[in-house]
């Protein structure tokens, strides 16, 4: 799951050490997948698959878990997805843009949006998942040494994931810090752990032939796809991979993940799975009953700090999905408060924070156990990953121009292992899958709503036959009286009048003697450079358009990128500029291109989206707001 927690700008990388961006690394890419280990194989043997921990039970899940830890995580994703980099950055919804960005049909450019909008949606469905059964799992623990006080799982759980939540205001710089040398002990547990158990039983090394995978599925030709369902727990945290691209870069994410994680979960599943072979009633909890007696605790407090991790990435993944979706047109704007003033990517949601937590407590209390919660998680996250793929095909064919005998094979490959693993969550839909998939559902149709109640109100605003050049013309036969200063109307295309300006002559009737258009736009890239960041151009009559263009992953402070606007007699001196913005109040009619359902939840989200003086930080006491009825 994408992460913003310890984003590393990329002017401070090159003062960094290898040595130090791989624990970085590993403490903020790595902390759900490297979490797995607490329930995989428990979840495999005891939920309900009819697979047993015998010698070829095991051998043959852990063939499983080995061959898909080397295709989907190791070739997919470290070795050929990493490549996909929009000017740096990852995630789904940069790999969003970059496919768009290649294609030129409309109908495929709106087919790509659509998919990365599921696959955006989905990945909430994962952020309220993981934290429930990361932090349950670590602290059923306890219940290994002290069955007798199983009834404190839950509220344990529940105190922990709520004080998460509720200090994720306070954003995770110091914390943060911490992140790292945690997880790097974390893995030389699971790789110590592991292996003193193959050292005693090194026969379950055989799990490493591919054969077994094969013979497992042809000795269990019933439950071979629907075991995936389970073995899938093993590649959570996959996308973290691609989403975290920015912030460290690829070379410290690949040398991470082959030099320390893969090793430490091999070794731990592998010494999960000699411990069965030798002791098969181990499987009520494989991964604690490694450990020596002494060790329990310790290793209950260090799986919970694990896990507390991991849940951290992935809920700052979420503030990171959605303000991309902001800047992308895709949800109403909201309060975002950035924790950091060193690092942009750190970032506080509010509204997003609390729905999550809800989401996490209604989880935890549902389900109340960590296999409980195992039968919801897979949809969402495969879903996903299937997403990812073919949105990197096109990145492949389009942008990449791979040779054709290269990409095919491998999009065949990587198209058929994600499909099978969808295929085998969707019987999940019906044993607490439904839960990630309504949420995805659920955002998935705000998404659309926005984007299409937006464009249908863009249309409505327009203002046909009457051009700025017909306007000047207008107010040259017929001055208005003009007052000094400068006056900045905000308008969302060059191409439309602020509907605030023609209701400022209309009823003040007066203009200020500089008048300065002013359009935001948000680029594809994540980044747009110093150099071309505005662009003006004058008119008659004291007129300017002003267009600022900002990239997806960028702080959108226009006050302070008007100073590198540099027009010819424009200025812009803070207590004689004015900000002029229009607040639309929809009036909803039968023409409107939406049913009216769709409307009604359209106008309550413009109602509480966050405004224009907000969202572009513009100084209170210079915004004057105009108010507008539009029919639609």
């Amino acid at each position: 799951m994408p992460s913003l927690i310890m984003t590393t700008s990329t002017a401070s990388l090159p003062h960094r050490t290898m040595p130090g961006l791989i624990v970085a690394t590993i403490g903020v890419v790595y902390g759900d997948i490297g979490t797995s280990p607490l329930y995989t194989l428990r979840e495999v043997f005891t939920g309900g698959y009819g697979v047993r921990p015998d010698e070829a039970g095991v051998l043959g899940i852990l063939s499983l878990i080995f061959w898909s830890l080397l295709w989907v995580v190791s070739l997919k994703y470290v070795i050929v997805v990493l490549r996909a980099d929009n000017e740096g950055e990852g995630g789904v919804m940069a790999l969003t843009a970059l496919a768009r960005q290649a294609v030129s049909h409309h109908g495929v450019r709106e087919g790509l949006i659509l998919l990365g909008l599921v696959g955006a949606a989905l990945l909430y469905g994962d952020s309220m998942i993981t934290p429930a059964i990361s932090v349950l799992s670590a602290v059923e623990g306890v219940e290994v040494a002290y069955p007798a006080i199983d009834h404190w799982i839950v509220p344990v759980a529940l105190i922990i994931l709520i004080g998460l939540f509720v200090l994720q205001h306070k954003g995770t710089t110091v914390i943060g810090r911490l992140f790292g040398p945690l997880m790097l002990v974390w893995f030389t547990s699971l790789a110590a752990l592991g292996l003193m158990a193959i050292l005693q039983t090194p026969e379950v090394l055989l799990a490493l032939n591919p054969g077994y995978a094969v013979g497992f599925f042809t000795a269990h030709p019933g439950i071979g796809i629907a075991i995936l369902s389970a073995v899938v727990l093993a590649l959570t945290g996959a996308e973290a991979l691609y989403a975290d691209l920015g912030h460290f870069g690829r070379p410290p994410i690949a040398r991470a993940w082959f030099l320390v994680v893969l090793p430490a979960l091999l070794l731990n599943y592998f010494g999960q799975g000699a411990l069965l072979l030798e002791q098969p009633e181990a499987i009520r909890n494989p991964f604690y009953l490694l450990a020596p007696e002494w060790a329990l605790w310790p290793l209950v407090v260090l799986a919970t700090l694990a896990t507390i991790i991991a849940s951290q990435a992935v809920i700052s993944g979420a503030f990171s999905i959605t303000y991309q979706a902001i800047r992308f047109g895709y949800l109403p704007r909201m309060s975002v408060h950035h924790t950091s003033r060193l690092e942009r990517g750190q970032i506080y949601m509010p509204l997003v924070n609390w729905l999550l937590m809800a989401g996490v407590v209604a989880l935890v209390v549902g389900f109340a156990s960590s296999t409980g919660l195992a039968t919801a998680y897979g949809i969402a996250v495969t879903g996903t990953m299937l997403i990812t793929t073919l949105l990197l095909g096109v990145v492949m064919l389009r942008v990449w121009h791979w040779p054709g005998w290269l990409a095919i094979p491998l999009l065949i490959g990587f198209v058929l292992v994600d499909t099978l693993y969808f295929s085998a969550n969707i019987a999940k839909l019906f044993h607490g899958g439904a839960f990630p998939v309504l949420a995805g559902a659920g955002l998935f149709l705000l998404m659309s709503t926005w984007r299409r109640g937006r464009r249908l109100l863009e249309a409505r605003q327009m203002q046909p036959g009457l051009s700025l050049e017909g306007l000047i013309t207008s107010l040259q036969r017929d001055p208005p009286h003009r007052v000094e200063g400068t006056a900045i109307f905000l308008s969302g295309r060059t191409d439309i009048l602020p509907r605030a300006l023609l209701h400022n002559l209309m009823h003040n009737q007066v203009l200020h003697r500089q008048v300065a258009l002013l359009t935001v736009v948000t680029e594809d890239r994540p980044f747009v450079p110093i150099s071309e960041r505005a662009e003006c151009q004058s008119f008659e009559f004291g007129f300017y358009r002003i267009v600022l263009h900002f990239g997806f992953m960028e702080y959108t402070d226009v006050p302070g990128a008007l100073r590198y606007c540099h027009c010819p007699g424009l200025t812009f001196e803070p207590l004689r500029t004015t900000w002029f913005l229009t607040r639309e109040t929809l009036i909803a009619n039968k023409r409107m291109g939406m049913a009216r359902w769709r409307e009604r939840l359209f106008s309550f989200m413009l109602k509480n989206a966050q405004s224009n003086m907000q969202y572009f930080h513009l100084p209170p006491h210079r915004v004057v707001e105009l108010g507008s009825q539009l029919e639609v």
